[in-house]
């Protein structure tokens, strides 16, 4: 498994219809998601900062990155989302969001 830790700005204009767009994600986009071996995606937002998490438990990410960038569904939600985000200067080739580095995770055995 893989975690991801990304973020973006949001812009402060379209804060509210952001909000409202992740009140009701669209089950197709969700769809997709899971289809890409994504799990546990989570958007946190401080301010007009967003923070995204989530884990990759696939074989090939960038197959399945692109498999996420080519559903017609998805396409029609980030014409909706992108308008709302303004990515940092560091965004990266072929994403928005820019990645953040992972320095330290907990690992525990619930159960030993």
């Amino acid at each position: 498994m893989r975690r991801i830790a990304q973020t973006i700005r949001l812009r402060p204009d379209h804060r509210e219809e952001y909000l409202a767009l992740h009140r009701a994600v669209w089950p197709g986009v969700e769809a997709t998601l899971r289809a890409a071996n994504v799990s546990n995606y989570t958007i946190f937002l401080r301010g007009d900062t967003l923070f995204s998490y989530f884990e990759y438990h696939g074989e090939d990410f960038a197959t399945d990155m692109a498999a996420i960038g080519a559903d017609p569904a998805t396409r029609r939600w980030w014409e909706l989302t992108d308008p709302c985000q303004e990515p940092w200067p560091d965004s990266g080739t072929g994403g928005r969001w820019s990645d953040l580095a992972e320095i330290w995770h907990l690992t525990e055995e619930l159960n030993p």
